[in-house]
């Protein structure tokens, strides 16, 4: 699917912004190419056009594919048709940049950020913005029930959220929990903290890999498989979860039938679409730990920007794309853009604008703390599809959890570790 958008530049190039450096006015007749793969700030891309046009001839085509990143990628590489300028995920700039990147090094913006991307001593990585993942929460809900004000730190451990849970239901909320069954939340996103709570997180990919780790045994899967049982337990469409539509959940917690959901601040997009509660928020996966990790969101640099540097693509169209990543940073237009039209936390410090949507609010607040466990941005492009499915089958009680440990672990043995 194409959508031909000309963005107006005009405001980046007239600047005279002195910590971005000065722009170079470009010719009327570029044009540059852009592969967007986060759907949800297409329409926003699109209603920036018009306006984006006026000020400048600059004329920015913006492309979106059904295929995984990595294969529609290599597709346009492989017919010497690349993007001026790539959206993509952390595993592909490693993947994709050093061979046919440019480097960013020398672009002032890589002082603002703590989430751009190197391979060796090049930046080839522009972060796009931070998201995370952790317990969706109505507190306005729980709060009519219990009376008192809903204080999310109470409930790190999972005997604590256990006890709300009793609460709740005591209250009158029957099934005060709502689990997505889509492969990307529980395999990409659920499953993929098991990783990242490791203490050492590439030995232990490495463990799975090589058949030794023994994951039904492993203090951290175990925690956070206990946390998902009880989501399990309190679930609204426990009885059949595995045909829950993921609007009827959201819209269950926006309006409060449901208080609590795993997801991410991504999860806005669908929410704001209903009669949603002013008093919503996130909170890291309570669990019976005490390393520290529920106390914290997972997450990071989400999506990445970069410029391509084959001879396909004009040294014009490589400065108009430099310009129009400076205009994401340093304009008030640009920094607006990111924050109130995409709704997106900021990966840049310099950008002071408030974030509105409560998810993403919460997850500033963890981000601005140093409150985040990092992401690991590189399972093979199957584990999404492979373990998500898994993972489904748990959920459906058709595999119990030493099941599901096991085709786990004969995942990992039968694959390869994207190299990083």
């Amino acid at each position: 699917m194409k959508k031909s958008i000309s963005f107006a530049m005009a405001t980046v190039m007239a600047l005279s912004v002195t910590s971005a450096g000065s722009m170079t006015a470009l010719a009327d007749d570029v044009t540059i190419t852009i592969f967007n793969s986060k759907t949800e700030v297409q329409s926003q891309f699109e209603e920036k056009a018009a306006e984006y046009a006026e000020k400048t001839g600059v004329n920015v085509e913006v492309y979106f594919s059904t295929d995984t990143v990595a294969a529609h990628m290599a597709t346009r590489y492989a017919s010497e048709d690349p993007y001026t300028l790539s959206m993509v995920d952390a595993k592909d700039i490693y993947s994709l940049a050093p061979e046919h990147g440019v480097d960013l090094s020398d672009q002032d913006w890589v002082n603002d950020t703590d989430y751009e991307i190197s391979v060796g001593d090049a930046v080839y990585g522009f972060p796009i913005c931070v998201e995370a993942r952790g317990v969706l929460y109505n507190a306005e809900a729980i709060e009519a029930i219990t009376g008192e004000e809903f204080v999310p730190e109470n409930y790190a451990t999972l005997d604590a959220f256990k006890e709300l849970l009793e609460t709740l239901v005591a209250g009158g909320m029957e099934t005060p929990t709502g689990i997505m069954k889509e492969d990307w939340s529980l395999g990409a996103h659920y499953l993929s903290e098991i990783y990242e709570e490791q203490e050492d997180v590439d030995a232990f990919i490495t463990s799975l890999h090589e058949g030794s780790a023994d994951l039904i045994n492993n203090g951290k899967f175990n925690a956070l498989m206990d946390t998902f049982d009880v989501l399990m337990q309190y679930n609204y469409a426990k009885d059949s979860a595995i045909a829950a539509e993921r609007e009827v959940t959201e819209q269950k917690l926006a309006e409060g039938e449901i208080a609590f959901m795993f997801g991410g601040n991504w999860d806005w997009s669908v929410i704001n679409a209903y009669d949603y509660s002013e008093k919503m928020g996130m909170m890291p996966v309570p669990q019976n730990t005490e390393d520290g990790t529920n106390t914290k969101l997972v997450g990071g640099g989400s999506k990445y920007f970069f410029i391509d540097a084959s001879d396909n693509t004009s040294d014009e169209q490589r400065q108009a794309a430099k310009d129009f990543l400076n205009w994401l940073v340093y304009d008030e237009e640009g920094q607006s853009f990111l924050v109130n039209d995409c709704a997106l936390v900021p990966a840049f410090s310099n950008n002071a604008l408030e974030v509105t949507d409560p998810l993403g609010n919460s997850v500033k607040k963890y981000a601005d703390a140093g409150a985040l466990v990092p992401n690991y941005n590189y399972a093979p492009d199957d584990h999404l599809s492979l373990c998500g499915a898994s993972f489904q089958k748990y959920l459906a009680g058709q595999i119990d959890r030493a099941g599901f440990a096991e085709e786990i672990e004969n995942y990992w043995k039968s694959t390869t570790p994207v190299e990083h």
